[in-house]
């Protein structure tokens, strides 16, 4: 295995990290071939996180207006509210493996800071988390579950004060302290071997889904639709329907909808290959290489870069990649909570978007299953304020 998914992926890192990488690796490989680090996983997937998750027909949305029947996989009702607990709670049985009772990671929309914080309180770790300023304004509800569940939280400044750079003082953090410290990475990003264990945690996202989904209908769905920013959720439930004839479509932040670079986060339609945080991916970034800036209303999707092997799905076909705008956005999240009961993320709800963008190009009667990666708690405060600064401006006259 040398990392790589296509032309992307890889290892581009300071030497000092090459030998923490090799045993991470080395210490997974044994770990999945012990049954009894299995069955511990197992064991805290179903009686610590809530697994298996359901999935839910929708009554109305999409029924009424194109005849297409949407599914929710409800990644929302695990424990922490969001699919990050999946890959947390097996990277924190990594770390005991490996020795090391530090545990560091970055966090965006703060749901992986979430994840991480519960993990390491419920394992005896030690939590150290990284979040851009920006980030913890806009998700402040997360930033205080982090530090009720006993993680030290730094704010980070620098750069955008977003999710890449608190990536960047994560990473920093690591290279300081290779040998006492795990970095427990959030997403299918970064260097070998972070996207293969972080989609092979999430996988249990589409292992589900895809059994659930033939139980429930009897068939397949005609498509599986989810959000990516760094993508783990998405790669999570496309791996279960890789091998089958059903349309994957990820849906990346288009932010005000202008396609202008910084108002913007979808580097798998408008940006080019490049090195990122040790790994090859498509990103944003200028002619000299340097990273551009980025936004979405979501902060889990604003992200210059993604997940290697997103790129290479880009690359051979098998995963439609389009995208969703801030308003957008926010009327799904409206539609869903008033049509459904069900209040989503505001990254889910840009993938809800993409869905009932699909629905009228498929036959009436299609089956269309959407992954919701998350609640919306987190979001009320910021969503809110955008709707309604979204119907003033509607209603302000001509």
């Amino acid at each position: 295995m040398n990392g790589h998914f296509g032309e992307h992926g890889g290892q581009f890192v300071a030497e000092t990290l090459v030998g923490p990488l090799e045993q991470l690796w080395e210490t997974y490989q044994q770990a999945r071939e012990d049954s009894s680090f299995e069955a511990e996983l197992q064991d805290l997937l179903a009686r610590f996180v809530g697994r298996p998750t359901p999935i839910t027909r929708l009554r109305r949305l999409g029924i009424e207006e194109y005849g297409v029947t949407l599914w929710l996989k409800r990644e929302d009702l695990t424990h922490t509210g969001a699919h990050k607990i999946n890959n947390a709670i097996g990277q924190a049985l990594l770390a005991h493996r490996l020795g090391k009772r530090r545990i560091i990671a970055e966090t965006g929309a703060g749901q992986h800071g979430v994840a991480v914080a519960a993990a390491c309180a419920h394992l005896g770790l030690d939590a150290t988390i990284y979040m851009g300023r920006v980030d913890a304004e806009r998700q402040a509800p997360n930033l205080q579950r982090m530090k009720l569940l006993g993680a030290e939280v730094h704010l980070v400044d620098a750069g955008t004060a977003t999710l890449k750079d608190a990536v960047n003082e994560a990473i920093r953090d690591w290279i300081a302290h290779p040998d006492s410290t795990h970095y427990l990475l959030g997403s299918v990003v970064g260097p070998h071997p972070f996207p293969t264990i972080v989609r092979d945690f999430q996988s249990v996202i589409g292992r589900e889904a895809r059994a659930q989904f033939l139980d429930a209908v009897g068939q397949l769905p005609e498509a599986v639709v989810a959000c990516v920013g760094g993508g783990s959720n998405s790669i999570g439930v496309f791996s279960g329907f890789l091998d089958d004839e059903v349309r994957l479509v990820g849906v990346q932040a288009a932010g005000d909808g202008s396609g202008r670079m910084g108002h913007h986060a979808a580097p798998l339609l408008y940006g080019e290959p490049g090195i990122l945080q040790g790994m090859r991916t498509y990103l944003l970034q200028d002619d000299d290489g340097q990273v551009l800036l980025t936004h979405s209303i979501a902060p889990g999707l604003d992200y210059p870069g993604v997940g290697p092997q997103h790129s290479h799905l880009k690359d051979i076909g098998r995963v439609e990649y389009t995208t969703c705008s801030d308003d957008e956005a926010l009327a799904a999240f409206q539609l869903l909570s008033r049509a459904e009961g069900i209040v989503p993320a505001l990254e889910s709800a840009h993938a809800v978007a993409g869905a009932l963008r699909l629905a009228p190009e498929l036959p009436r009667g299609s089956q269309v299953l959407v992954n919701l990666s998350g609640r919306g708690d987190k979001d009320l405060t910021s969503a809110l304020a955008a709707i309604a600064l979204r119907e003033e401006h509607i209603d302000e006259p001509a």
